[in-house]
């Protein structure tokens, strides 16, 4: 997943609303949002090469999220799937502030990453580029493929968006959401960010919604939780290289978490 903008904790409904893209090669194999047959609880996509996921929640309210940190510079072949970081932790049974502890021993060995980890009682932001884990205070956050709150354009647009939109409720709030999540402006080069990809893909991934032969947006997911624990989480699957957004398939799921938030 490619860029994230949620507000945690400031919202007088919604403990949590997040609204993320997914931008990965068309080739990749990918399960749309599902509930795994072999962890029931855990409601999320699969990517179907590697069996990790980007985003996803379980009815015990442990949610986690990732996105890539960009630098093909110092990319490692033959290491694990930054996607079991949010699978790993869905299926765990311990508190978010342990497994970080506990990945930040093996950390260093992955690529680079953004991981948000969270219960009903907290949310913590990591990253093996950066600051390593943070304790979120309530607050409104955005980050593409680089740190917390970096202000690459389609971030800092983003999120300028983000803020008008998330004092809504209901339907009024995820149609907002769902057109931040289609936006494709783009940036005049001179405020592209350098991440050492070539002027030609800086261009292609400047958008919150990308269009590309090969690459772009897979899927675009909204998270809300209320703050009597009721879940609501829509996905959009997109079509391959679309000039204009066009939808494969919408999914909605909403269930009321086992204990209160």
């Amino acid at each position: 997943m490619c860029v994230i903008f949620f507000a945690y904790d400031v919202h007088p409904r919604y403990r949590l609303v997040l609204a993320a893209n997914r931008d990965e090669f068309y080739a990749r194999p990918t399960a749309p949002l599902h509930y795994w047959p072999d962890h029931p609880d855990v409601l999320a996509g699969q990517d179907l090469k590697e069996m990790g996921t980007w985003l996803g929640i379980t009815h015990r309210g442990r949610f986690g999220a990732l996105t890539n940190y960009r630098d093909p510079r110092s990319v490692k072949n033959n290491v694990p799937s930054r996607g079991n970081l949010v699978a790993d932790f869905l299926k765990a049974d311990i508190e978010p502030a342990e497994y970080l502890r506990q990945l930040s021993e093996q950390a260093d060995r992955l690529n680079g990453f953004n991981l948000l980890v969270g219960d009903r009682r907290s949310l913590y932001y990591a990253s093996n580029r950066g600051e390593w884990s943070r304790l979120l205070q309530p607050g409104i956050y955005g980050f593409s493929n680089h740190l917390l709150n970096t202000p690459w354009p389609k971030v800092r647009s983003g999120l300028a968006l983000f803020r008008e939109v998330v004092s809504q409720n209901g339907a009024r709030l995820i149609d907002g959401l769902e057109e931040i999540l289609q936006n494709q402006e783009l940036p005049p080069d001179d405020l592209l960010p350098d991440t050492g990809v070539g002027l030609i893909w800086e261009r292609l991934l400047a958008s919150i919604f990308i269009s590309g032969a090969s690459y772009g947006t897979r899927c675009s997911s909204i998270v809300t939780i209320d703050r009597d624990g009721y879940v609501f989480f829509k996905e959009i699957i997109w079509k391959q290289a679309q000039e204009f957004p066009c939808a494969v398939s919408t999914q909605e799921v909403g269930f009321q978490l086992m204990n209160r938030i």
